[in-house]
């Protein structure tokens, strides 16, 4: 969805009275592995060294000669039932009754890191600088203008969709209607609202899936996949 698309629907919301569930779909037939994504993210929000809200992991598996390698862009899902929330002792995050995206006050953490635990997705971190847990927030200041998120506009290969989930009409809707899509652990019961189109969920901790090779490199500091 392009910017001018977002604040045609933003529109249609204000005459319908319906509140947005903004989401996104990640579509890996596209996605090329650049991490412009993760780039545009770091320098959005000035990300401390080593800390990630947007990062892309690579699984390269299979027996030679047959082995390939595929891209798993990853970021805070912004579930429909977000167990961060829920163990926050002084509410400092919520999920958003007027959009549906998971927000932190950094004001109001008082940095207990129980969020951080909480989350399935390891989406979040503690900020150095802040000193309070951080991750991505769908670049709230950019769709709050109409905009869509950074990593959404630097993606050169167009592999994300973002928009109102809530809108059958939308972009993203009649994607996710017509196209097999996956969310990441799915057992966990959170309902993301982050999407993909042909994702490689592989997990080499699992010992029916070590009878060929695999490598997962998450580009981040924790080495294993969440």
């Amino acid at each position: 969805m392009c910017s001018s698309d977002l604040r045609s629907a933003q529109a249609a919301v204000a005459k319908t009275g319906t509140n947005p569930r903004y989401g996104m779909l990640i579509d890996l037939r596209r996605c090329i592995g650049c991490h412009a994504c993760s780039v545009a993210c770091k320098s959005e929000f000035d990300v401390p060294l080593g800390s990630t809200r947007s990062w892309v992991e690579y699984t390269e598996k299979g027996t030679y000669p047959n082995v390939k390698r595929s891209f798993l862009p990853r970021l805070c899902n912004h579930c429909t039932h977000p167990p961060c929330v829920d163990v926050c002792p002084v509410g400092a995050t919520w999920k958003r009754e007027e959009d549906g995206i998971v927000v932190v006050d950094p004001e109001l953490c008082i940095g207990c890191g129980y969020c951080v635990l909480a989350c399935p997705y390891d989406a979040r971190f503690m900020n150095p600088v802040t000193k309070s847990a951080d991750k991505c927030d769908f670049c709230l200041h950019r769709v709050s203008r109409g905009l869509v998120p950074s990593c959404v506009n630097t993606c050169m290969a167009e592999a994300r969709i973002f928009g109102d989930l809530n809108d059958p009409e939308s972009e993203i809707s009649k994607k996710v209607a017509t196209n097999p899509v996956t969310v990441l652990r799915q057992e966990m019961g959170t309902e993301p609202n982050v999407y993909y189109i042909e994702a490689d969920h592989t997990d080499p901790r699992i010992p029916g899936e070590r009878n060929e090779y695999i490598r997962v490199d998450t580009h981040r500091r924790k080495q294993e996949r969440a």
